[in-house]
């Protein structure tokens, strides 16, 4: 019998003007991006702070510190596909991964087969291991006022 673990994750950060906006691994038109040390890609991150976390491997911060330079601006699908290869080189395999965004903007409803392609090609996974859904807080909170964004995930991970 396989040995399962879960993980959750959990990344926000702030809108700014003149920043790319990406998430889930997908440039998306927007008139303001998510402030970060990489590209600010929620989505991704909290993907990679669920993986490592059900695999008891740390967190994002401790595999790519917001303090070094090599990482700024980095591609967080580049930083995915790091942070499993230490998941699988650890024995893990995924087994699926639910990826949840939190704001009022932007709709992603169109994007979302587009960015669960993105996640799982940069996890080396079949497309539907990785699901993206979007939510919004009806107004309360920084999401609600558009100050940033925020997103969840959960892995499920086994060997």
């Amino acid at each position: 019998m396989s040995e399962l673990r879960v993980g959750i994750g959990v990344d926000a950060h702030a809108f700014a003007d003149g920043v790319p906006l990406v998430l889930g691994g997908v440039a998306i038109e927007h008139p303001r991006g998510l402030v970060g040390h990489s590209d600010g890609d929620v989505v991704s991150h909290a993907l990679i702070d669920a993986l490592l976390g059900a695999a008891d491997l740390g967190d994002i911060g401790a595999f790519f510190p917001s303090d070094d330079e090599a990482y700024r601006g980095a591609s967080s699908l580049d930083l995915l596909w790091k942070s499993y290869r230490e998941v699988r080189d650890a024995g893990w395999k995924l087994v699926n991964a639910d990826c949840v965004l939190v704001g009022e903007e932007p709709r992603i409803a169109s994007l979302r087969e587009e960015m669960g392609e993105k996640l799982a090609g940069a996890l080396g996974v079949e497309t539907g291991r990785v699901s993206v859904r979007a939510t919004t807080t009806d107004g309360l909170g920084y999401t609600g006022r558009r100050e940033g964004l925020a997103a969840h995930a959960v892995a499920l991970i086994e060997r």
